[in-house]
């Protein structure tokens, strides 16, 4: 296809981004052992983010459609990004058009605290204690889906939402 046969869509551009020489190495590593150049690997790795985090992309999906998602990557998002609670309060609850998917500020709090503070925190409410369980993100999952009326199993609705995406 020629240079003029590409839509505006289709161009690909150059990023550039920061890597410590830790992840550098661990990538030239994957690369090496996948018998793939490192920017396939790159390329591998946005391409999943995407697809796994879609429903950010989707300006529809408000509130408690968004309490999967971040049950599922909360420890990698507090770990990389740093959100705040105001900051994650306003992504998942900005343009709700429903009243019955607006998450509680408190609860917005459990998603961004360490393990063991959010261990403290299930613990002192009384809804929550009664769905107690070793594995302090299945508590907290059992505490949503019981709250806010979520799929009974988190990781099924997101590979279900991945099938239809």
């Amino acid at each position: 296809m020629s240079e003029q046969g590409f839509t505006e869509n289709e161009k690909k551009h150059i990023v550039s981004m920061r890597l410590n020489n830790d992840d550098r190495l661990a990538i030239q590593s994957m690369a090496s052992r996948l018998f793939v150049r490192e920017s396939e690997l790159y390329r591998f790795a946005v391409n999943t983010l995407l697809n796994r985090m879609h429903k950010l992309h989707d300006l529809d999906c408000t509130g408690t459609d968004l309490l999967p998602l971040f049950i599922e990557f909360r420890e990698e998002l507090n770990q990389n990004l740093g959100l705040k609670k105001q900051q994650l309060f306003n992504i998942v609850n900005n343009g709700i058009s429903h009243p019955e998917k607006f998450v509680a500020m408190s609860d917005i709090e459990l998603l961004l605290l360490p393990q063991h503070l959010v261990r403290q925190r299930l613990l002192q409410i009384q809804n929550a204690v009664a769905f107690k369980q070793y594995d302090i993100n299945a508590w907290l999952e059992s505490y949503f889906v019981e709250k806010y009326g979520l799929a009974k199993n988190i990781n099924e609705d997101i590979e279900t939402d991945e099938a239809k995406g």
